[in-house]
Order: structure tokens, then sequence, then C-alpha cells
């Protein structure tokens, strides 16, 4: 089946800058939940030393470093999530963009989603994944099959990640003796851990589709063959 010809109607802007930028700053998202699992291990380790009975000057200047750590860790996570969903956001924004120049048929949803489906509830679930994979599928160079792993195993991992803090936060702000907090602070590693998995995966998804739309560009539109 022959690829769709260029459909007019959007403006087709050079992705990789933005592409470059989106990567680096979700490698720094990745060094802050490295952080941020630091700072999980110390409270993890002086809740359990707590729990079992431990006390005395040394344990309180533990559980008082730990838990500066711990500011810290969700000050500069906070931040860089910020800033990286700001310039992500703009990013997805060109591919989307960009994915109505080469297909203007392949989208199920409005350009509107593709911020707006970030933000309303419910829908916030598999909206953006929906809109990922149309521009995904409206990018992939003439002739070469869209294979949509990357994308999938992205979104799985950045839900898992999601829900579980939304648990270990809650956890955390009910956690009144040294064992459930010793507990919440076990839910925030797993939680940050797959958070580290997700946001690797999402470099992949991001140099990907911006390989695939730069080298879609530069080929032009879709080649007709020539009959002899």
């Amino acid at each position: 089946m022959p690829a769709p010809p260029f459909v007019p109607g959007a403006v087709l802007r050079k992705p990789v800058a933005l592409g470059r930028a989106t990567a680096v700053l979700l490698g720094l998202v990745i060094a802050t939940d490295l952080f941020a699992c630091y700072a999980d291990l110390l409270e993890l380790n002086v809740a359990g030393d707590v729990a079992a009975g431990a006390r005395g000057a040394g344990v309180l200047n533990r559980a008082f470093h730990a838990d500066a750590v711990y500011r810290w860790a969700g000050f500069t996570h906070a931040w860089t999530m910020l800033a990286t969903a700001v310039v992500y956001l703009c990013w997805l924004w060109r591919v989307r963009v960009n994915a109505e120049v080469f297909d203007a048929s392949a989208h199920s949803l409005g350009r509107g989603w593709t911020i707006g489906g970030w933000f309303c509830p419910v829908v916030q679930l598999w909206f953006p994944r929906r809109i990922v994979l149309n521009a995904w599928d409206a990018s992939v160079p003439w002739g070469e099959r869209a294979r949509h792993r990357a994308v999938n195993a992205w979104w799985t991992l950045w839900i898992i990640s999601v829900l579980t803090g939304r648990l270990a936060s809650l956890s955390w702000s009910h956690a009144h003796t040294a064992r459930l907090l010793r507990n919440a602070a076990g839910q925030m590693l797993f939680s940050d851990a797959v958070d580290i998995a997700a946001a690797v995966l999402a470099i992949v998804v991001v140099v990907r589709l911006t390989g695939m739309q730069d080298r879609k560009a530069l080929a032009g539109p879709v080649p007709v063959p020539v009959f002899g």
C-alpha cells in the first residue's frame, strides 16, 4: 500500500533541536530520580532501625539528615520535571504539526489534545499515548513499517510510575509511625525506580520520533513509481 502524500494545512518545521533539548532534560530527570532513590533509601534505613527499637543521638541525627536529603530530592525533582514538561510539550506540539503535514488523515484526536490531553482527568490515561502513536504512524519514513513497542512500553511504565507515586505520597502523608514511614519510603523507592525506566524509554521515543520526522522531511514527498 503506497504511503499517503503530503497534505497541506500545517507548516513543517525541523524538530531536531527541540528533540535534543527534550532528551537532555529527560536525562536530568533520571539524575534527580537517582537522587530521590538515594533519599528514599536513607529514609527506609533509618525508619527501619527506629521501628526495630534503635534509639539515641546517632539515630536522631540520621533521621534529620534523611529528612533534609528527602526534601532536597523532592525540590530538585519537582523543578526538573516542570522544566522538562514545558520543553517536552513544545517538542510534542512540533512533531504533531509535522505529522499533520505528512498525513492529516492519520490523527484520531484534534490538535488541541496534544496539550490538553495531559491535564484532563481520566482521558489523560490514554489520550497522550494516542497523540504520540498517531504522530509516530504518520512520521514513519516511506516504505518502513510502524512499530509501537517503544511507545507502548514507555506509556505503561509512565502510568505505573504516576499511580504508584500518588499512592506512595498518600502513604507518606499518613505515616505516623516508623513502621508506616518505612513502608511509605519503600513504595516511593519503587515509584522512583519505575520513573527512571520510564524516562529512559521516553528518551528512546523522543529520539526515534524526531529522527523519523527528520528523515521523512529530507526524503520529500512519497516517490511515484515509474513504469516503463
